[in-house]
């Protein structure tokens, strides 16, 4: 249990530092200028309450804040409050601030419910801290949860610690107009003294908008009051006449205060509602939530309320990790319908969208499973979807037995007809698919009306894009059970560290895809190829390649460079580990010839076999990216075409089509769909694994949530003391977890430290030379970061389901990647 932590540190998540203290963690590993300090968590919390939560209850509103004021701070606890605060300096005076669970919500914004303390210095500091918790009882924080319908007892309370800037102006800036919800104006609003006057609402401060980089409105308020420190805290004083009409900002203050906030909103991804303060020249940022009163209204993104299914982010959740745009999602629904095309059986929902997010439905897969007699098969589902824990009581479908065979049957002989024509066809797809999305890109940027676009859609880049769904069905179907059944025999044969050797060498008759980025940027660095060939061959491949809203990294350079510094401090370049793995290798099959003299050949052809049905469905896996980055052009062209710019991303494709073509009905749903994508973007990655109903806002604001599981029913799997998963890659390593919530924080990652994250996928690959092991929540033995980190001779460990819930960052940890164990090291 950790009661304090550093205020960047990356554990301060919403569960452990509440909204504001989660924000604020955020914004400072981002480099953003935040003030420094610490949190002391929600586990602080618990820890004090646990002797009278019962009395807590019990007690009348009134009363309640009496219960903490009778009580001192466990003796251990305020040691450890002292010494963080020590470590800030000699007697720094510092902001004391609440910071609950239930905060900043996207839909629910508790801000000013729980108290802040300013300029709070030495003994004072833990009188402030108690004085914050008693805030989560007051009466107005309990109407409020009562009229939101948030249960009491799912709420705790962190505190955020932080130097108190000595601010002689402050306020709080929109990143979109709160009042017309236009997200191209960025709104400030600015007062003397600290902001506390802003917030309350005692001062008119002055207000500046600020749209395209200049300012566009100005008006000065009269500041009859100012928030100033003094000796025991702050009080307000009536404005010096000289500034009380005098603007707080010049101008190019204010277009530097609104580019700290654009970096704020990007970072987020939302408008953000940003509490600053000025000392001297130099802005601080003090707070940031989502703005949650843009007047919008949103829809419900939820295939969980269809029925008690078991859902799973894994494997193809993996590929598609973010929240989707509308546009997205649509085309992802056309690319499973045909690369998937078991997912057209009538009545089943093999797919859904929940918040957002890409789920598959297992619940379906066992159903199936059933009903022909299949169970035995499951273990080889668990191979591509990932474990499902033991205990956990999988709902299957009402659907009859019947009614289930007669629906599979036909559509399992399709498949394998359309599969067996396809192969025919897969090698000159895979020979001419890149040029053929070059030439589809260029025809794009030359087509000059709407209409023409969506002639040559129809005409060109659906087909293609079909095609290439088509292949990757093909490609990934070919040979059965091959990919699994190989591995098993092996692992059985030899053991499991010789069979992951000998599985390996993907790479060594073709480039594997899923390493291709990687070594493109190794080529890039020696000078083998230019940026412009990188961009053509490799720019397509990246962490968010299936959000068709987002740049490819072949569209920016920054990415490129980022990737290129990262692997200069990795050291050892990826063909070192490539030879060492083959080395390892050769090695491996050296003892199976002795040992298995007959058998080395047959074993021989049934890898290379199993390898290069690997390489290929990587390889046509790859194709279908690169076509969606001829999509991604054909949106980005289209909103160019119409005047209606990102808006697209917020229709689907047929909405699409109809603007083009000039009906524009559709567009009256998109700001009801982009404050619905905000709504979604700005909540934590859902569990690996849902059952039954599930509710992604009220899931993040749990202090208690489980990332591996979510079951309606209650109760549920238990949640492991262990850190287990698949053997993803053999080796043991010791070493300090770095925990990394997406790839933009790679940077973190040191040469030598073990990697601990929900997923990766291709755009994560640049990071494996640098570490020492990986382990993931997500994944099974085919998964990418098991491909990957085999073909390196890493030690991984995947689909453990709570990596990231049970280690922090810094821990030491032992990594067994042959047993699939990690192990916290004391």
């Amino acid at each position: 249990m950790k009661t304090v932590l550093p205020l960047g540190d990356a554990a301060a998540d919403l569960a452990t530092a509440g909204g504001k203290g989660a924000s604020l963690a955020r914004l400072s590993r981002a480099g953003l200028p935040v003030p420094g300090g610490f949190v002391i968590t929600t586990d602080a919390y618990r820890a004090f309450v646990a002797d009278f939560r019962d009395e807590l209850r019990q007690a009348d509103a009134g009363g309640k804040a009496d219960l903490f004021a009778a009580r001192d701070l466990p003796a251990g606890l305020a040691a450890e409050i002292r010494s963080a605060y020590e470590a800030m300096g000699d007697d720094v005076p510092v902001a004391v601030r609440s910071s609950a669970t239930a905060e900043d919500l996207p839909d629910l914004s508790f801000a000013g419910q729980q108290d802040t303390y300013l300029n709070i210095r030495g003994p004072a500091l833990l009188d402030a801290v108690r004085r914050c918790w008693a805030s989560l009882w007051n009466p107005r924080a309990i109407a409020y949860r009562d009229q939101n319908g948030v249960p009491h007892d799912d709420v705790a309370l962190a505190v955020v610690v932080q130097a108190l800037v000595d601010a002689d102006a402050a306020g709080v800036m929109f990143t979109a107009n709160p009042v017309t919800g236009d997200r191209g104006e960025t709104v400030i609003n600015a007062s003397w003294g600290l902001g506390e006057a802003v917030v309350g609402g005692q001062v008119t401060p002055d207000t500046i908008v600020v749209s395209e980089g200049r300012i566009t409105e100005t008006r000065t308020g009269d500041k009859a009051v100012m928030t100033v420190r003094t000796a025991g805290g702050t009080h307000e004083r009536p404005t010096p006449e000289e500034l009380r009409r005098a603007p707080v900002l010049t101008e190019p203050q204010a277009l530097e205060l609104a580019a700290l906030g654009a970096r704020v909103e990007e970072l987020y991804g939302v408008p953000m509602d940003v509490e600053w303060a000025r000392s001297g020249a130099t802005f601080a940022i003090v707070q940031a939530r989502p703005i949650t009163a843009l007047g919008q209204r949103t829809e419900e993104w939820n295939d969980t309320l269809k029925g008690d299914h078991l859902w799973t982010a894994g494997n193809l959740g993996e590929a598609i990790p973010d929240v989707m745009t509308p546009a997205t999602w649509s085309y992802v629904q056309l690319f499973i319908r045909e690369a998937m095309s078991v997912s057209a059986m009538p009545g089943f929902d093999l797919i859904g969208n929940i918040g957002g997010r890409f789920y598959m439905n297992l619940s379906a897969s066992y159903s199936v499973a059933a009903a022909l007699g299949m169970r035995g098969r499951l273990s080889a589902m668990e191979e591509v979807f990932g474990k499902v824990p033991p205990g956990l009581d999988v709902p299957l479908l009402t659907a009859s037995r019947w009614e289930i065979v007669k629906a599979v049957l036909p559509v399992a002989v399709r498949v394998r007809r359309r599969v067996r024509a396809n192969l025919r066809s897969l090698r000159p797809f895979l020979a001419t698919a890149a040029r053929r999305c070059d030439e589809l890109r260029a025809a794009i940027a030359d087509v000059r009306t709407g209409p023409e676009l969506a002639e040559l859609w129809a005409r060109e880049i659906e087909p293609h894009l079909v095609t290439a769904c088509r292949m990757l069905e093909a490609a990934g179907r070919q040979g059965g059970a091959t990919l699994v059944l190989t591995r098993r025999k092996l692992r059985r044969l030899v053991g499991d560290l010789d069979a992951e050797a000998m599985l390996t060498g993907v790479n060594a008759d073709g480039e594997l895809a899923s390493l291709g980025l990687l070594t493109g940027l190794g080529r890039l660095a020696r000078g083998e190829i230019t940026r412009a060939e990188f961009a053509r061959a490799y720019g397509h491949r990246g962490p968010h390649e299936f959000e068709i809203s987002l740049p490819r990294p072949g569209e920016d350079p920054a990415w490129t460079d980022a990737q290129l510094a990262g692997l200069r401090e990795a050291g050892a370049g990826t063909e070192a580990l490539l030879a060492r793995q083959e080395r390892a290798r050769e090695e491996a099959w050296t003892r199976f010839a002795r040992r298995y003299p007959r058998g080395h050949a047959t074993m021989r052809a049934k890898v290379r076999r199993w390898n290069g049905v690997v390489r290929d469905r990587e390889s046509t896996r790859s194709e279908v990216v690169r076509a969606f980055w001829v999509v991604r052009a054909f949106v980005v062209r289209a909103g160019e075409l119409t005047g209606q710019g990102d808006a697209l991303f917020f229709l689907s494709r047929e909405e699409i089509l109809a603007v083009l073509r000039g009906e524009e009905t559709s567009l009256e749903q998109v700001p009801v769909r982009r404050a619905t994508y905000d709504r979604y973007a700005a909540l934590p990655p859902y569990p690996a694994l849902i059952v039954g109903r599930f509710d992604p806002v009220r899931w993040a604001a749990d202090p208690d949530r489980r990332g591996d599981l979510y079951d309606a029913r209650g109760g549920g799997a238990p949640v492991s003391d262990t850190v287990t998963g698949f053997p993803g890659a053999p080796g043991v390593v010791e070493g300090v977890a770095r925990v990394i919530a997406g790839p933009e924080d790679g940077d973190r990652l040191k040469p030598g430290e073990i990697l601990v994250t929900t997923l990766t996928n291709v755009g994560w690959t640049p990071m494996f030379p640098r570490a020492a092991a990986v382990v993931t929540d997500l994944g099974a033995p085919l998964s990418h970061a098991s491909i990957v980190a085999r073909e390196l001779g890493i030690p991984a460990v995947v689909g453990t389901g709570n990596a990231t819930m049970r280690l922090r960052d810094g821990d030491r940890v032992r990594v067994d990647g042959e047993r699939g164990t990690v192990e916290l090291l004391t």
